[in-house]
């Protein structure tokens, strides 16, 4: 009994014993206990824990009677945990119920095969970054899970910008070498599951988001307004007079013109001028995208999709924290009139059955899992989040400012153009002059935007794969002696499915101007001016 309470002392109180070596309950407070209490007071504990030890060891070797020793251990048992209870509740205030509600959090499912809760997480996945759906929010959360369990993400070639070649649908060939074999890829692309299976792990999981497209058609023509084509013959920038008569404005075959029309099926790898009346197609479109994505998140419900996420990739919760991020201003923000939500439905009608199919399917996810389970679950992840803020920047958000009001060039976003604002964050005054610790550096990175984060994950995975390759070097003037294998090197992974047969119909094609090749890993490919490859969600 004294060797179970030391093994519930360890992993719950210090949680220093390795997770096998815990009883399954204590295994899974164990996980909240890492993620509620500072590696500083886990050291501590760890300290006081080990004192105790060399007791009971002393105690065990001396000549005191059985019963007595065995009331001794017991009694320091006791007196350690109190004052360890003491100590975490004054440091922590009311944040010791915040651990045993998580604990008691288990959604019916998953108090069912308690050890669903066990599994390893989950690290190969594929996020496909669409278009003002608060997807840099979601990257950014990708970006800092991949940093902190040292994965690999796939990043785009120089020639490619911070995105794969956009709008030109995904091939591996625009993954930047460095980046290779990858965890993780999340990077605005065409979709193209073929070429992705090529590249991921067979076990990769593949998620994405989609936004109301009312709201989401708004962002679209006042973020793209003096980019697209379509959106700059409307005099005076009027949504209401492009959605009057949207083909008087529109050219399907024109630069750009994907944020113009079904934006969300382009991204998916759809034909986005499809006839509405073409409901066949549409059936089949959705069918592909069903079957493609182990999970669709949904803006509007985004720390429920984030929930969702978070089961099926087995994460803890600190692994879905987040800021919001390349958000417009309220003055470059509008409401929509009456009448107005029923036209752009009607004009992006394959983006309305996207959104409406995949709106139900989360919400029957979500009752899978338990509404009260899920309400608590949300409640905690918004209590995590404040504390977090509370760490970060002294117990408030990060000072919200236009992108030339922020003195830290690595923090902001990139501007559209001057029609619009897109604001970001700035540090406190003392926090901005000079972030020295992990800590800091990990608080910079949360409020970071997507352009910046990507050339520092460039900069520290090709430094990485710098060092590996002189590793490899030596070895390989060595294998150069050894007779030659038949067996090709393969990727770490079980041998890749099948790709799936090809989609319902043919991609809508987007002609571009053509510009001077870039060459890519040996295939040429034509690029787009970069300056409308920039967009954030």
């Amino acid at each position: 009994m004294q060797t179970k309470a030391v093994y519930v002392c360890s992993c719950v109180s210090v949680c220093v014993l390795p997770l096998a070596d815990c009883p399954l309950v204590e295994m899974r407070l164990c996980r909240l206990v890492r993620q509620q209490y500072s590696p500083d007071h886990l050291r501590a504990a760890t300290t006081t824990l080990l004192h105790v030890r060399r007791i009971t060891h002393n105690l065990h070797m001396t000549h005191i009677p059985v019963k007595q020793r065995e009331m001794s251990q017991k009694k320091i048992f006791l007196v350690v945990v109190a004052i360890s209870t003491v100590s975490l509740l004054l440091h922590h205030g009311g944040h010791l119920s915040w651990t045993m509600e998580a604990f008691y959090l288990g959604c019916p499912a998953l108090r069912a095969h308690p050890a669903q809760s066990l599994k390893p997480k989950h690290t190969n996945v594929a996020f496909l970054k669409t278009h003002k759906t608060a997807s840099s929010t979601m990257q950014n959360l990708l970006f800092r899970f991949a940093e902190r369990n040292n994965l690999t993400v796939a990043l785009p070639v120089q020639a490619c910008g911070h995105q794969f070649c956009y709008p030109h649908s995904f091939t591996s060939h625009f993954v930047h070498p460095h980046t290779l074999p990858p965890n993780i890829i999340t990077n605005h692309m065409r979709f193209n599951r073929a070429e992705l299976q090529r590249l991921m792990p067979n076990n990769t999981i593949y998620i994405t988001i989609l936004r109301e497209p009312g709201s989401m058609f708004e962002s679209l023509f006042s973020y793209y307004n003096q980019n697209c084509q379509s959106f700059r013959r409307v005099p005076n920038g009027s949504l209401e007079a492009f959605l009057d008569e949207p083909w008087h404005y529109y050219r399907p075959s024109e630069k750009d013109s994907m944020y113009a029309r079904n934006t969300l099926a382009f991204d998916l790898g759809g034909d986005k001028d499809r006839p509405a009346t073409d409901v066949q197609y549409a059936r089949a479109f959705l069918a592909e995208v069903e079957q493609a994505f182990s999970l669709v998140m949904i803006a509007e419900y985004f720390d429920e999709s984030l929930v969702l996420l978070r089961h099926l990739l087995s994460w803890d919760l600190d692994d879905i924290l987040y800021v919001k991020l390349n958000m417009r201003s309220q003055s470059s923000k509008r409401s929509l009139t009456p009448g107005l939500p029923a036209k752009i439905r009607a004009w992006n009608s394959l983006d309305a059955r996207l959104y409406d199919h995949f709106n139900a399917s989360l919400w029957r996810q979500l009752a899978a899992l338990g509404p009260a389970c899920v309400a608590r679950e949300v409640r905690l992840l918004r209590r995590a989040q404040e504390r977090l803020m509370r760490s970060c920047f002294e117990g408030r958000m990060p000072l919200l400012r236009s992108a030339a009001q922020i003195k830290n060039k690595d923090l902001r976003p990139w501007q559209p153009s001057a029609k619009v604002d897109i604001v970001g964050y700035d540090l406190p005054v003392n926090l901005s002059r000079g972030f020295l610790s992990h800590a800091q550096e990990l608080c910079l990175k949360l409020i970071m935007p997507e352009v910046q984060y990507t050339r520092v994950l460039l900069r520290s995975q090709s430094l990485r794969y710098r060092r590996g390759y002189q590793l490899r070097a030596p070895q390989q003037a060595h294998n150069l002696q050894q007779p030659i294998r038949t067996v090709l090197p393969r990727h770490p992974q079980v041998q890749r499915s099948q790709p799936p047969p090809a989609g319902p119909g043919p991609a809508s094609k987007t002609p571009t101007t053509t510009k001077p090749a870039a060459e890519t890993q040996g295939r040429t490919i034509k690029l787009e001016p970069k300056s409308s490859q920039t967009q954030a969600s």
